[in-house]
């Protein structure tokens, strides 16, 4: 194969892998190109490309699912080459003959491999026809499936043929669930992949999920970056990686990567790509599927070995040979890599899409972030709601684990709610740590977990965090009055010295004695308090607290709340008689009316299973609204009778629109 130039390359993707796509170029003197929809005008990616071509409003369809538009912007950019990331257009192979034919180089396998791999029943009967082990299925479309259903081993796995990542993926315990999963499954894979094919196949108890990172090049080379394990996963997607498994021995670590590189080597793969494996309790393993690009997990590898994933890509794109051979692979040390989302693990894991109004980086040794964000922004429900991800590396597993705890507490978001706390509770938890875990991890220790976060918020000081917050409260006027003398100002507190404040719930009663020099001195709780500004760079807020040196942040959300971080943790604050007139408080605790659905989260209605008149029972699912390429079920909390229905498939709500009304 000749060797092709790369000049410019087209970044086919969003978010945090287009920004880690860009670094990379950059740093090989590529020119970037970005594209970007409406709603990502302002985002990240684009700012940071040398170039960005619009590609309008509408569905994911319509713009980064739209070939012509994708293809057109590599065109009228000049580019040499597109880089497709992960998930949208990285895995069809549609895509990349379309860049071959409009003489653009896919960063990527060609489309035969991929068309092959990429559907999981294609690549379940590769490997048995090779002599991989793979679990029991069963494959088809739905009505042939259902023809089967007294035959399936339940409980039962299905999954979208043409995808990955967790998407279109439900458990089926018993066989009168099977239809209406399949129908959901089916759904969620055509929206997302734009293919709703499943197929089932057998569901082990307590597996490991465990996969091999492979590159190989145009000369016949094929080697492998060792395996991650990915066993920690929520909604059936992947939370924590590490590398190396703390599950394999030498022998089964060694026969999972032989079993990876001859599938590769027999399928004459070229490219980045990723094998997967279920491991059960006695260490027997499974092949799960192969994803033909870069996964979501690659930098714990990266760390590891130190290679750019990314630059060995467009290596092998242009055709040269790879910079590595397997002996010269040297992985050191243990990684770990966190995914941030934009969710609330106390409701379901349900997203939450909304305004991020602090973010701050953690600046920690072996600590690194990969992020689709650097500041104030909007978290779009359009989307997945993966934020950033937070990769630690350092000589041992327990010290990448206090590394990455210590990271995370640094690691700032505020304005919304995410799972970072419950990261940093699932990488304390002892059972993880002792790497006693299995896919089902976070379900069983769901409510140990949530008990322990409650825990970890109860055990600081609440009157240390509402003196934090009345300090920056404070300090807000002097921004506000663009004065250098607030601190001496007395008028201020002269009518105010005591008031209450409100910390997530808990009404704080205070007395201000005296302010000045920076410092404030009172009584909290009938204790009493001093709090001295020491300095200020936004979020950032360093104060003295009683004597002792606390670094805080702080910001302000959409209904004039403060949001607190205190010692890694986010609490609401705010005093009772400064309330935001522009709110309606009295409308707050609407939702908690059991008769009034309300969405939880933005979104749109994509099936409404009942109609006015009809009597629900409780758990019965009325209405199923998308979110972040997610489908939620807005279930009866009791029996019940529908009164009216107030929305429409196909419309977008947000959190704050009835959806149903009950009697």
């Amino acid at each position: 194969m000749n060797t092709k130039k790369i000049n410019k390359v087209l970044i086919a993707n969003r978010g945090e892998i287009a920004v880690r796509i860009i670094r990379t170029l950059r740093r090989l003197h590529i020119e970037s190109v970005a594209v970007f929809a409406d709603n990502d005008a302002e985002a990240l990616h684009r700012r940071l490309a040398d170039e960005a071509y619009p590609l309008g409003n509408g569905t994911l369809k319509d713009t980064y699912l739209n070939i012509q538009k994708i293809i057109d912007a590599a065109l009228d950019a000049g580019a040499d080459a597109i880089h497709p990331g992960y998930g949208f257009l990285s895995e069809n192979p549609e895509f990349v003959e379309a860049c071959a034919a409009n003489n653009l180089i896919f960063i990527g396998p060609n489309a035969d491999t991929m068309r092959l791999m990429g559907n999981k029943i294609a690549a379940r009967q590769l490997a048995i026809d090779n002599g991989i082990p793979v679990t029991f299925g069963i494959t088809g479309d739905t009505s042939q499936i259902l023809a089967q259903a007294d035959v399936l081993p339940y409980p039962v796995l299905i999954k979208a043929a043409a995808g990955g990542g967790g998407k279109g993926m439900h458990i089926v315990n018993c066989k009168e669930d099977l239809k209406e999963e399949l129908e959901r499954a089916s759904r969620e894979a055509a929206n997302y992949f734009g293919d709703g094919t499943v197929f089932v196949e057998q569901y082990l108890e307590k597996p490991r999920h465990i996969e091999v990172q492979i590159l190989a090049d145009h000369h016949g080379n094929v080697i492998h970056l060792h395996e991650r394990e990915c066993t920690i996963q929520r909604r059936y997607q992947k939370i924590i990686e590490e590398s190396p498994s703390p599950t394999l021995n030498d022998e089964k670590r060694q026969q999972l990567l032989d079993t990876a590189l001859k599938l590769c080597k027999t399928i004459g793969y070229k490219n980045a790509g990723t094998v997967e494996f279920i491991v059960d309790q006695d260490l027997n393993y499974y092949f799960l599927e192969m994803n033909t690009r870069i996964q979501v997990e690659h930098p714990v590898t990266e760390m590891r070995t130190g290679i750019d994933i990314v630059e060995e890509q467009i290596r092998i794109a242009r055709g040269k040979e790879m910079g590595w051979t397997q002996d010269l692979i040297q992985a050191q040390g243990h990684a770990i890599e966190l995914r941030i989302y934009a969710e609330n693990p106390e409701n379901g894991f349900l997203p939450t899409p909304g305004k991020v109004t602090a973010y701050h980086e953690p600046q920690v040794r072996g600590a690194r972030v990969d992020s689709s964000i650097d500041g104030t922004c909007t978290i779009s429900e359009a989307y997945d709601p993966m934020i950033a991800k937070l990769s630690c590396h350092s000589k041992t597993r327990q010290a990448a684990i206090e590394t990455a705890q210590h990271a995370l507490k640094e690691f700032i978001i505020q304005g919304l709610t995410t799972n970072k706390a419950y990261l940093w509770e699932v990488i304390k938890n002892e059972d993880f740590v002792e790497n006693k875990i299995d896919t089902s991890f976070c379900a069983t220790h769901q409510e140990t977990l949530l008990k322990a976060l409650n825990e970890s918020r109860n055990n600081l000081n609440v009157n240390d965090i509402a003196a934090s917050f009345l300090l920056f409260d404070f300090f807000k006027k002097r921004i506000e009055n663009h004065t250098e003398n607030v601190w001496e100002e007395i008028g201020y507190w002269r009518f105010h010295s005591q008031f209450t404040i409100d910390v997530e719930g808990q009404k704080i009663p205070v007395h201000i004695n005296r302010t000045g020099n920076k410092k404030l001195e009172g009584c909290m709780n009938g204790k009493p308090f001093t709090a001295e500004f020491i300095a200020y760079n936004k979020p950032q807020l360093k104060i003295m607290l009683n004597g002792r040196t606390e670094v805080i942040y702080c910001s302000v959300n959409e209904e004039q709340k403060t949001i607190v971080n205190f010692h890694g943790l986010n609490f609401s604050c705010f005093r009772t008689d400064q309330l935001n007139d522009t709110l309606d408080y009295s409308r707050k605790n609407e939702t908690n009316d059991k008769s009034t659905l309300i969405s939880p989260m933005p979104g749109k209605v994509v099936k409404i299973n009942v109609k006015e008149g009809d009597e629900v029972q409780k758990g019965t699912v009325m209405i199923v609204v998308e979110a972040m390429k997610m489908e939620n079920n807005i279930t009866a909390t009791a029996k019940a009778k529908v009164k009216r229905i107030l929305v429409a498939e196909n419309e977008m709500v947000d959190n704050k629109k009835q959806l149903i009304e009950l009697i």
